[in-house]
Parts: structure tokens; C-alpha cells; sequence
């Protein structure tokens, strides 16, 4: 990913934080497929080790998680978003940390959730991410994804009143499945939805994927 665009992103999202978060950070209590999807990932992983939680902005779905029995932190690119996070939910931990390069060993976690993580991750690179991925879970380790789904890239450059700096990136969901089948994971599960109302978000369709990774690239 170009270094400016990198440091776009995380500067946008420290200006948008306090913003975001109380924007955001309760979105879930209006989004019943995805806390209906968050469930089953708490219960497929509950007690299998640990979790990360990548790109987790506010950490809302971190603390969903957390509350049903996952062991798990996050990792964001933005400080500000992650004092945003750690006020949200103290008994959290949250680290700042780059998805396109990980500082953690090989085979160190169980799971990856990224709910829509990969907006901001230009296509040239998907494959770097998801390879870091690969390399950072253990073997059958599980990743959980939720993006917008489309061919559009958009470009923001005010949200909230804020000046910002950002491209978002839409996917097919069956290209995302053929980026994560090349990076080693078997697909499990793969779904869309509509969207909800306007007044609860962005009106794009959604997807949710998740993939079990394999022996073996």
C-alpha cells in the first residue's frame, strides 16, 4: 500500500474517532444478521485460544465478542481510534498495528474477525493481507470477514464535517473467495445480504465469509 495513502488513512480516522465511535460503536443492536453471525463465530471459537480482532476501530465487535466467552483484542492502525476502544471497553486490550505487516510470530492466534476491515485495503494488495493472515493463525485456524459488497472505489474526502482522506474499496464476494482460496483458506460459510435502513447504514450490500486455513498455501 503507497506509504501517503497509508498515513491518510490512519490520520483520517484519528480526526473522525470521537466521531465514529458514537456513530457507530452501537450499530450492532440494530443489525441482527450480523450479531445472528457474530454468535456462531463465538461458538465455533470460544475457548480454542486467542482472537484478534483486525482493524477494530472502536472495538464494539471486539466487546460482542469478548462477551461471549471469546478470548480476544484488537489491533487498529489509528491512535485515536484506539483510545476511542480502550474508554469503550477498558477490560480490552487494543494495540496499534498494521494488517499489511503484523508484528506477531507465525501460528500465533486461533482466529482473524475483520469486519469490514479491507474497505480501505487497495485490490493490488488484498493478497499481502490475506497472505499475513495466513501466516499469523495456526493451522486450522478461522477468519472472519464482512465487507461492502460492489466494483465501486469511492472517494471520501469529508465525512461527519471532517476533512478526511480515504478510498473505499467494494469486492465481489466470489473474488474475495478466490483471494482467500490463493492465500490457503478453505471457504466454510459465504453470504449477502441487502441493506438495512438508511438510518442504520451506508445502503450497499454486505457480505460475510468465513474461511478455514489450511496446511498449506
Amino acid at each position: 500500500m503507497d506509504p501517503q495513502k497509508l498515513s491518510d488513512c490512519q490520520s483520517s480516522y484519528d480526526r473522525i474517532a470521537e466521531e465514529y465511535t458514537a456513530r457507530i460503536s452501537g450499530e450492532l443492536e440494530h443489525k441482527p444478521m450480523d450479531r445472528m453471525v457474530l454468535d456462531d463465530f463465538a461458538a465455533r471459537i470460544k475457548g480454542a485460544g486467542r482472537v484478534c480482532e483486525l482493524g477494530c476501530g472502536p472495538g464494539h465487535v471486539a466487546r460482542y465478542l469478548r462477551d461471549r466467552g471469546v478470548d480476544i483484542f484488537g489491533i487498529d492502525l489509528s491512535p485515536g481510534m484506539l483510545e476511542q476502544a480502550r474508554k469503550l471497553s477498558p477490560a480490552i486490550e487494543f494495540r496499534q498495528g498494521n494488517m499489511l505487516a503484523l508484528d506477531i510470530g507465525d501460528g500465533a492466534w486461533a482466529a482473524i474477525v475483520a469486519f469490514y476491515s479491507i474497505v480501505h485495503i487497495p485490490k493490488a494488495d488484498i493478497p499481502q493481507v490475506f497472505g499475513e493472515m495466513f501466516r499469523v493463525l495456526r493451522r486450522g485456524g478461522l477468519v472472519f470477514l464482512a465487507f461492502h459488497v460492489g466494483i465501486e472505489v469511492l472517494r471520501e474526502e469529508n465525512l461527519w464535517g471532517h476533512q478526511v482522506s480515504l478510498d473505499l474499496v467494494f469486492f465481489g464476494r466470489k473474488e474475495v473467495e478466490r483471494y482467500l482460496a490463493a492465500a490457503g483458506f478453505a471457504i466454510e460459510d459465504s453470504i449477502e445480504r441487502n441493506p438495512y435502513a438508511p438510518e442504520v447504514e451506508y445502503q450497499s450490500r454486505r457480505a460475510y465469509i468465513l474461511a478455514r486455513k489450511l496446511a498449506q498455501p
